[in-house]
């Protein structure tokens, strides 16, 4: 691949790392939406809307209830804005992580990207990412949610992406697409910590420490890592993050909670302390397919265009 300048390079990475995230996503989105119905039910509970008494019991049952209630398809309800969320985060993600690490962080003499700095570089490339995704990612929560409200009983609040982009700004500003932006980049920050640092650090300690060569073993272990430690960590700032922004607004201010310390407390108050390791199974499901797809599917793509491993 010819030389390119900084630009050059970010805008083209970007495009690979978009391409993967779209297979990836696609793949694992029915894990997705399980995991934010799970993370929704006990504030139905406590809030007394759910229908029919009883809500979905477990990662299984949450998936056949979504299947047998709405279909089999609204596995892939607000799939849309979700590959659009991922194609802004994913490619903005790995392209300021690298930009960091080859221009600012800056890998040592022989060669190797300390932990420290791997670190570093995944919270600010993550949270950056996250930031300038949150719009789509809060249209995605919220379209999650409609075959569940249709089934209570609710009027439907969205009919498709650009419907819920336009209500979101018209009940609450330009302002209002940025609902529940904090804790979004929180957990952002604290999953490319784990993804991007365990992933980088991983696979080339492997490469420097064992025989294994740069090809999809070490590839496929290095990302079964990375899942694991980002799961453990994201998890209570994903529950957080969800329930933020699947909240009823008003003047676009939230109408629950006042922000994301106040539903760490309630949450923790209401449910206990392990409400916040609600939906870890779909987390960590649904994080070690999507890592092992992208992650694959990037390095793959990346040779293929002539560029360097990751």
């Amino acid at each position: 691949m010819k030389q390119l300048d900084s630009v050059e390079q970010f805008a083209y990475k970007f495009s690979l790392s978009a391409v993967s995230a779209t297979c990836a996503e696609t793949v694992t989105y029915p894990l997705d939406i399980t995991k934010t119905r799970l993370q929704i039910q006990g504030e139905q509970v406590i809030r007394g809307g759910s229908a029919g008494g009883v809500p979905y019991r477990g990662m299984m049952g949450t998936a056949l209830g979504i299947v047998q209630e709405e279909g089999f398809l609204q596995l892939w309800d607000g799939v849309k804005p979700a590959i659009t969320r991922h194609i802004i985060y994913t490619g903005s993600r790995m392209g300021f992580y690298e930009f960091l690490r080859e221009n600012v962080l800056l890998k040592k003499a022989d060669g190797t990207f300390p932990i420290w700095k791997a670190v570093l570089g995944g919270l600010f490339a993550g949270g950056l990412a996250q930031f300038i995704a949150s719009p789509a990612d809060l249209v995605k929560v919220q379209m999650q949610m409609e075959g569940r409200r249709r089934l209570e009983g609710h009027p439907p609040r969205v009919k498709n992406m650009w419907h819920a982009f336009a209500r979101i700004a018209s009940e609450g500003g330009v302002r209002g697409l940025w609902s529940g932006w904090l804790p979004n980049v929180q957990r952002a920050a604290l999953v490319n910590m784990g993804d991007l640092a365990t992933y980088d650090s991983v696979k080339h300690a492997l490469l420097r420490h064992t025989s294994l060569q740069d090809n999809y073993v070490t590839h496929a272990f290095s990302s079964g890592c990375s899942g694991l430690v980002a799961a453990t960590m994201s998890t209570p700032a994903d529950v957080v993050k969800t329930r933020i922004m699947n909240q009823p607004t008003k003047d676009g201010r939230g109408v629950l909670y006042e922000g994301s310390v106040d539903c760490l407390v309630k949450t923790v108050k209401q449910e206990g302390f392990w409400a916040l390791y609600k939906g870890f199974l779909p987390i960590w499901a649904r994080m070690a397919p999507w890592s092992l797809t992208f992650w694959l599917s990037y390095e793959q793509i990346r040779k293929l265009a002539g560029a360097s491993s990751f």
